[in-house]
């Protein structure tokens, strides 16, 4: 095998979502409350606007605050979202209750459905997020 080949054999590759907010100050607080998100990475412009790496038992995702003017935007002003996101957790009820009682709302509840046992809620930013594990 070329040296080549070998590298990226070994070239560990991962895709990590970035959330466009309203207001992103608020919306780590959430993170951190509802899936006891970390940060990993932070910048706080002087006009309050945040860019963040957060991980949540190792996955990692990122989260601005809306920018218009780079075509960046939050589902508040898009009026929904293009995209879903799937978090595989252990005990998928008490991830979901949890997020609940942080503030997100039960899109519908969790139930054993297509062999995973899977829930949806919606965070107060607009973002849609199916919590569940395979069965």
């Amino acid at each position: 095998m070329s040296n080549d080949l070998q590298a990226g054999k070994d070239q560990k590759t991962a895709i990590a979502p970035m959330l466009s907010v309203r207001n992103g100050r608020k919306a780590i607080e959430f993170y951190k409350a509802a899936f006891g998100a970390g940060e990993l990475f932070r910048v706080d412009s002087e006009s309050g606007a945040v860019v963040a790496r957060l991980s949540v038992g190792g996955a990692e995702f990122w989260l601005a605050d809306e920018s218009p003017e780079h075509f960046n935007f939050s589902p508040e002003s898009l009026g929904g979202g293009s995209v879903r996101i799937v978090m595989i957790v252990e005990d998928p009820d008490a991830a979901f209750a949890r997020a609940v009682s942080a503030g997100a709302k039960v899109v519908w509840p969790v139930d054993n459905q297509y062999g995973w046992r899977l829930g949806r809620i919606v965070d107060p930013f607009g973002h849609h997020w199916e919590i569940g594990k395979p069965l």
